[in-house]
């Protein structure tokens, strides 16, 4: 099979008919008869699924990590029992614990600040 990355689009050719059945089950590719390849976005639910059964190029295994890294990050901002602005939100009056927790998923979902270390070192509790 290959595959590659191309403007925020997934995009596989030459898969065997084992692989085909699989990424046609699940909905989120669209096969392109003229071109005979299959193409879809670009996100964390496909590529995690696409790397469940084949071995992804670097640079789309990167963008798949790079990805689960943000998702977990936003999980462990949305579990705070107590979170802290990630930016000095231009606001008037203090932020509520739900405001302030959803402008910082907001904010790292958009990729305006990056995720959170920990105190380990890593990002968040990112299981590689």
């Amino acid at each position: 099979m290959k595959m590659a990355m191309k403007e925020g689009q997934i995009l596989i050719k030459d898969a065997d008919n084992t692989q085909f059945t699989i990424i046609k089950s699940w909905g989120k590719m669209k096969w392109s008869k003229a071109e005979r390849m299959f193409y879809g976005p670009a996100e964390i639910e496909l590529l995690n699924k696409l790397a469940g059964i084949v071995r992804l190029p670097a640079p789309i295994e990167a963008e798949r990590q790079r990805l689960n890294i943000i998702a977990q990050a936003v999980d462990a901002e949305r579990m705070k029992p107590e979170p802290e602005p990630l930016y000095k939100y231009p606001v008037k009056f203090p932020l509520y614990k739900h405001q302030t927790r959803a402008a910082n998923m907001a904010l790292i979902t958009f990729g305006l600040v990056p995720p959170p270390e920990d105190k380990e070192g890593g990002h968040g509790s990112i299981k590689q």
